[in-house]
């Protein structure tokens, strides 16, 4: 009897939290709307809009865009709630996600269907409707922050940031900030991370940096920028690549917050905290030795898959001018070795961060994309004498250098899981251990973790989007 009631009691939980997200959800997707909508104003789209009701008036384009917006609200209030109690941060990722989808399954798909055209998923398709992606990009997130704010009476998800972690965010900011040219962008990117986000371990710490520093390149470059010095709004694809320069830059920008960030909030942490309690028992320094040389395995094996890539394309040259040769042979030594050390550095960084073998290809996914930026395109001229390229043409160059890089991170990823899987502590069962990742997996799932791979994914697909040609 008190089972039937606990049940009956919690089906009517479920279904309140789903109607009040509902609501939620629709207010938030108005919000998102509205913010979308300015955007076309500015830039003349809404006609497009309203030729779903065979009409170019601009003001029906609005009102079907609204319209449109708040349906896409409400489910994405009932996506939220499935989730249950993701965090302010993550519901702005689950928000950016959720738009990119619709451009997808909208402008691309749904769209010249309506208006009784073909299907075209090509490349120029994509790059002409390239607006439009930043447009639901941008729905995404202020549908995000709004659904967190409207939440805050019944079902807070924001979470209150210390002033010292404020600070924190302030100072990593300004430090990157001003090592790449971007000041003012790093103190308001630095704040804004320690207002979204709470402590995090330094590898997913990374990942969700590296594409916090991608939205604030189509939030500060592409949109706040232009609008405010030129008084315009250009989502072009001839737009965006001018200032693709800057896409490196902000990409570590975020990722370098996010990693000062975790370090200072660290190091206060053993500074002032006299509770031994307090303190993380496994700092970086005292990582297990098998967990070093599962990422060196790891790292080897990513390589090999890598080894591909450099053959077809002949970079291996390239690689040996790093030790100043220019030997094919010297180059895949070379090669091999950075992989082993990037090998490790990820076993320092997401050990038991891998539930699955998905969570482990994106997590090595997401740590591959990172390398690609300050690797391929930033550390590799500067150890082989060569000017770093940043513009368009030099991120078109990097391409398969990027395909090469994704692959190495997937495989490391997938590798190291499976090792880490077959080991349990010493001081835990078999079933425990099961137990105990079934939980932290569950956890990862509903949290960002999951956005955080597919935005990366989606970074990767944007960027030939951007340079092709």
């Amino acid at each position: 009897m008190t089972d039937g009631v606990t049940n009956t009691r919690d089906t009517g939980d479920g279904v309140m939290r789903a109607r009040d997200a509902l609501g939620s959800g629709a207010l938030s997707g108005l919000a998102g709307g509205a913010a979308f909508a300015a955007t076309m104003a500015i830039q003349g789209q809404l006609a497009t809009v309203a030729s779903i009701v065979h009409t170019n008036n601009v003001v029906a384009g609005l009102a079907v865009h609204m319209v449109i917006a708040t349906i896409l609200g409400a489910g994405f209030g009932l996506l939220m709630a499935a989730r249950r109690r993701a965090r302010a941060g993550e519901t702005v990722f689950w928000g950016l996600i959720y738009g990119a989808f619709w451009w997808f399954l909208g402008p691309q798909t749904l769209l010249p269907l309506l208006l009784g055209k073909p299907v075209a998923w090509d490349l120029a398709s994509a790059q002409a409707l390239l607006p439009e992606l930043m447009g639901h990009l941008l729905y995404g997130a202020v549908a995000g922050i709004a659904f967190v704010v409207l939440q805050q009476d019944t079902d807070p998800l924001w979470h209150k940031p210390s002033r010292n972690s404020i600070l924190r965010g302030l100072f990593a900011g300004l430090v990157f900030g001003l090592l790449l040219g971007l000041p003012w962008e790093g103190l308001l990117a630095g704040a804004g991370y320690a207002l979204l986000f709470p402590a995090e371990n330094t590898g997913p710490a990374l990942v969700r940096g590296t594409v916090y520093g991608f939205s604030w390149w189509i939030f500060a470059a592409l949109t706040v920028e232009p609008l405010l010095f030129n008084v315009t709004l250009d989502w072009s694809q001839q737009a965006a690549a001018e200032d693709a320069h800057l896409l490196p830059a902000y990409v570590l920008l975020g990722a370098g917050i996010a990693v000062l960030h975790t370090w200072l909030g660290l190091l206060a942490k053993v500074l002032f905290t006299d509770d031994i309690r307090m303190v993380r028992a496994e700092a970086a320094g005292k990582r297990g030795l098998r967990a070093l040389g599962y990422g060196a395995l790891s790292g080897i094996a990513g390589g090999l898959v890598f080894t591909v890539v450099m053959a077809i394309v002949g970079e291996f040259s390239l690689v040996a001018r790093m030790v100043g040769s220019h030997s094919a042979v010297v180059g895949l030594v070379v090669h091999m070795v950075i992989a082993q050390l990037l090998g490790v550095s990820y076993a320092v960084l997401f050990r038991r961060r891998s539930f699955d073998l998905t969570s482990g290809i994106g997590w090595g996914l997401s740590y591959g994309f990172f390398w690609w930026v300050l690797g391929n395109l930033t550390l590799l001229p500067l150890f082989t004498g060569t000017p770093i390229n940043w513009s368009a043409a030099g991120l078109a160059a990097g391409f398969p250098s990027l395909v090469g890089h994704l692959a190495y991170g997937a495989a490391l990823g997938a590798v190291y899981q499976r090792l880490e899987a077959r080991a349990n502590p010493w001081w835990q069962t078999r079933s425990k251990a099961v137990a105990e990742r079934t939980v932290a997996r569950r956890e990862q799932v509903r949290g960002a973790a999951p956005a955080m791979w597919v935005f990366t994914v989606l970074i990767a697909l944007i960027i030939p989007m951007l340079v092709g040609r």
